[in-house]
This record gives structure tokens, C-alpha cells and sequence, in this order.
């Protein structure tokens, strides 16, 4: 005789499984097309909006490789969000198809600096890439070499192209190495030929969120560059709105509630006119509303998806980070959260964050970097609209000092350096 399964048991993991599956896909969609709201994705040329100037200006600069000849380097410049990288990566891969019309053969090289942030990890990635693009022919370990040796695997593979497009986003993101040198990566790219490294002609598109990057370069490097420069303005809340009306498509048709579109441009006008954002806010939407079961996108669901853009930005920003740029990070953020209602609004002195800094390095088991490198890493947060540094008078007793301040919801930057906000000490005050 056979015994009756007690009651909630599963008998057939698999069916029921399998049914989860089924229930979700029946539930109410809003989203075609998901891929049409990454904000990593490069669209089609014709959802590209409000950069046709720029896109004429890289053009007319890497124009030379469809002919054979060697083009002119090109720096971009401008804030997050202003459609440098998708703009320089969209005319790159249509370079590399219309030389191959003219049987020439174009290696299409993209690497972020962020993600590689010194000259070795920079080359080291660049010659992967390029050992990519000619079908793995060698390889090339992660670690182990010396930026010098990956140089030399660059010039030996690009023997097998007639031209390569090389482009560096977030190139200000490379560290000084000991002599404070931030730029060899673009001196020794940008003079290849003239060096006699290479025959292959280099494209190079130098791509940086710092508006006054240009002044910080070598001379020489500068000079390399001459006055092929592009500075990417923010887009206008019009141009926002366009840009999501490009990609209104992701949707299925009837449902986005006509306001969505104008309402998610105004929000991200507001913040410098970041279209990464304004995508970021459309796709939040549109997730809310699925896992509300709603059949349509609303305007009442683009307050939440703002907060959760917030939050994804924080979390791609700190996800780059060195381990002690996250502690700094998430020192200032305990002290925002653990001060009174009235304090911290002018923010906290350098000496203490740097207490709180240390505070934080204990509770982690690490030891504290000095506090000139720690000045710096606030520097580079401030320039990342993390926090915000500015000089202030303390009066006669204090003097001056530099006051920092976060300018993200502190809770949003604990959650995204990877800790509970429940959890994190609270000896920092």
C-alpha cells in the first residue's frame, strides 16, 4: 500500500518548478525589449539623438583610416552622461565596417580605464582586446608582465591590421605611477609610428568626465593632440526626452502613460542632464510597474525609479573603487547618518573624516593608508560628484580648511559599497 505524501510536500520538483516559470511569463508585461534600456548598449546611429555636430567632428578626425592613412587623435571631454562613449563607440564600429568595404582591415579596441586604472592594467587590457579582434592568436596573461612587454604584444599583433581604433574611456582614471606620469599610455599610442613601433595606423579617442583634463596633459602628449578636441555639452530636457522617445519601442505598444517620458526628462535635467540617468529612470519605471503586475508604466511609479537610478549609479561608481576609496566613502556616509539633524549640513574637515577613515579600516582589519593619500581619494570623489570639497574660513581660532561633504543619500552609498546599513559600526561620529 502506498503512503499519501504529507501534505506541502513537492513530488515533482521539476513540474512545479516548471510551472513558476510559466506563472511569471504570464504575468502582465511593459518591456519588449530590455536591451534597448541598458545604458551600456550602442544603438543603432539613428537613436542617437542631439549629437550630430560631434559625431560630424570624430568623424572628419578618423576619416583617414577608411583611406589607409593615419588618423589624428581626439580627445572628449565632458560630465557623465553626455553621450561621449556611446557616441566615440558608434563611429568607431562604423569606421572599422566601412574600411572593410575597402578591404582594410580596422581593429575596433575599446577599454575602460575605471575598470583598469593603471598604465599596465590599461596596456594589459588593450592587448587583450586587440588579441581579441585578430582571432586569439596568443596568450596574454592578466598578470605577470610589465607594461614595457605588453607594449611589445600590442606592436606585434597590430602587424595584422592595417589601422586600430583605440578607445580609452575614463582615461583620467589612470594612476600617476612613481614619478607622477598619467599619460604614457597615450604618449607611447599616439607616437607608435613616429617611433617606428608599428607601421599600423592608431586612431586613439581619449575619453574624460574632467572638463579641464586637457591642461592637466604632458606637453607632449598635447601636443600629439593638437586641436582635435571635443567638449560634450549636457543634454536640455527636450534632448532627454527625445533620447527616451528613441527607445519608447523597449515598451509594448500603450504602455507608457504619455507623462512618463516628459516627467523622466525633467527629473534628469535636473541632474546636469545625464542621459544614462534619464535611461536609468525609463527602465526603473518600467521594472516597477512588472513587478507591480501593473499594465502600464506610470507616472507615479518614476519617484522610485529615480531612487533606484540613484542607487545603481552609486553602486556602478563604487564598484570601481579601490577597497580604501570605499572606506573613505563609507566613513563620511556613517558620519552624515550618526550626526544630529543640524550638523554636517557644511560638511566635516579632512582630520575628521580621517578619524572616521580609520575607524572603519579597524572594523575591516586593514591598515589605514596616510592622510595625503587620503586627501587625494577625496579629491577624486569630489570630482566624481560623489561628495562635494570646498575651502571654507573656520574663523580666527581655526583657520581655513577643507570641508567635505556627500551628496548622496548615505544610506544609498552604505548599501553600495557593500555593507547592511544595520550592521555598519556605529563608533563613527
Amino acid at each position: 500500500m502506498t503512503e499519501e505524501p504529507p501534505d506541502g510536500m513537492n513530488t515533482d520538483p521539476a513540474r512545479n518548478t516548471g510551472e513558476l516559470f510559466t506563472a511569471e511569463t504570464d504575468a502582465p508585461g511593459v518591456i519588449k525589449r530590455l536591451e534597448l534600456l541598458e545604458v551600456g548598449a550602442v544603438p543603432e546611429g539613428d537613436r542617437i539623438v542631439g549629437r550630430d555636430n560631434e559625431i560630424e567632428s570624430l568623424v572628419s578626425n578618423l576619416r583617414p583610416i577608411v583611406r589607409g592613412d593615419p588618423p589624428t587623435p581626439v580627445l572628449i571631454s565632458g560630465k557623465t552622461g553626455t553621450g561621449k562613449s556611446l557616441v566615440a563607440r558608434h563611429v568607431a564600429e562604423t569606421a572599422t565596417t566601412v574600411a572593410g568595404r575597402e578591404n582594410l582591415s580596422v581593429a575596433d579596441i575599446y577599454v575602460d580605464c575605471s575598470q583598469h586604472s593603471t598604465e599596465t592594467r590599461a596596456v594589459c587590457a588593450t592587448a587583450r582586446e586587440i588579441n581579441k579582434a585578430a582571432g586569439s592568436p596568443r596568450d596574454i596573461p592578466i598578470t605577470g608582465l610589465g607594461a614595457s612587454q605588453y607594449y611589445t604584444i600590442i606592436w606585434d599583433l597590430l602587424e595584422d591590421f592595417d589601422s586600430a581604433v583605440v578607445i580609452l574611456d575614463e582615461i583620467d582614471r589612470i594612476q600617476p605611477d612613481k614619478d607622477g606620469n598619467r599619460d604614457n599610455i597615450l604618449m607611447q599610442l599616439s607616437r607608435a609610428r613616429e617611433a617606428q613601433k608599428t607601421d599600423t595606423n592608431i586612431g586613439i579617442i581619449a575619453i574624460s568626465n574632467k572638463l579641464d583634463y586637457p591642461a592637466q596633459m604632458n606637453q607632449r602628449v598635447r601636443s600629439s593632440f593638437g586641436d582635435a578636441e571635443l567638449l560634450f555639452p549636457p543634454y536640455d530636457a527636450k534632448q532627454l526626452g527625445e533620447i527616451m522617445r528613441a527607445r519608447e519601442d523597449a515598451f509594448y505598444d500603450g504602455a507608457l502613460e504619455s507623462g512618463v517620458i516628459p516627467r523622466a526628462a525633467a527629473l534628469a535635467a535636473r541632474e546636469h542632464g545625464d542621459a544614462r540617468k534619464a535611461i536609468r529612470i525609463l527602465k526603473n519605471a518600467g521594472l516597477i510597474a512588472e513587478e507591480k503586475q501593473d499594465s502600464k508604466v506610470r507616472e507615479a511609479h518614476l519617484n522610485e525609479a529615480k531612487q533606484r537610478a540613484e542607487a545603481d549609479r552609486v553602486a556602478e561608481h563604487v564598484s570601481t573603487q579601490t577597497p580604501h576609496a570605499r572606506y573613505i566613502l563609507l566613513a563620511l556616509a556613517l558620519l552624515t547618518k550618526n550626526a544630529d539633524p543640524d550638523d554636517g549640513e557644511d560638511g566635516y574637515r579632512t582630520t575628521h573624516v580621517y578619524d572616521a577613515y580609520k575607524t572603519v579600516c579597524e572594523e575591516e582589519g586593514s591598515d589605514p593608508l596616510k592622510i595625503d593619500r587620503v586627501r587625494q581619494l577625496l579629491d577624486e570623489q569630489a570630482f566624481l560628484d560623489i561628495i562635494e570639497c570646498r575651502r571654507t574660513g573656520g574663523g580666527h581660532q581655526q583657520g581655513t580648511f577643507t570641508a567635505h561633504r556627500l551628496l548622496k543619500d548615505p544610506d544609498v552609498v552604505v548599501k553600495g559599497v557593500g555593507h547592511d546599513p544595520d550592521l555598519v559600526p556605529k563608533s563613527v561620529e
